[in-house]
């Protein structure tokens, strides 16, 4: 994709803080960072969100996930880590490159989005999630 900054970045053709890098995947430092360490890792191939990514991708994508999460915890004494992906627009993804986010905290830091997070949780009603969980269920 000519105009995906994140291919641009595979290419070689922008700058980045790479971190990991292999065949299938490169993780490099976010430049607008949630907190000092914020790492992003993509695939190399262009796939726009979860849904269009190939299953074996995503796996080598998780699999370098956690390398990171490990190098931060090691590297920058990470005493927790966030990881996330959001996939379409409704769920705030904003570069249209599947990536997942590498978020590591201090000891005794709190991630930015704690407040949102903890604002966020209401208990659900059990009936709701058992009718749900039947609509979801893989038979």
């Amino acid at each position: 994709m000519d105009d995906c900054i994140f291919c641009k970045i595979v290419k070689g053709d922008s700058p980045a803080s790479v971190v990991y890098e292999n065949s299938t995947v490169l993780a490099f430092l976010d430049v607008n960072p949630v907190q000092r360490g914020h790492t992003l890792v993509i695939p190399k191939k262009h796939f726009v969100d979860i849904w269009d990514i190939d299953r074996d991708v995503l796996a080598e994508v998780v699999a370098a996930t956690k390398r990171v999460a490990q190098r931060l915890q090691e590297k920058m004494d990470a005493e927790g880590i966030n990881t996330f992906s959001a996939s379409g627009k409704p769920a705030g993804q904003d570069i249209f490159h599947f990536h997942m986010h590498v978020i590591p905290l201090a000891k005794g830091e709190r991630t930015k989005f704690r407040s949102w997070w903890l604002s966020s949780i209401s208990q659900a009603d059990r009936s709701d999630l058992d009718n749900l969980a039947r609509t979801l269920h893989f038979r």
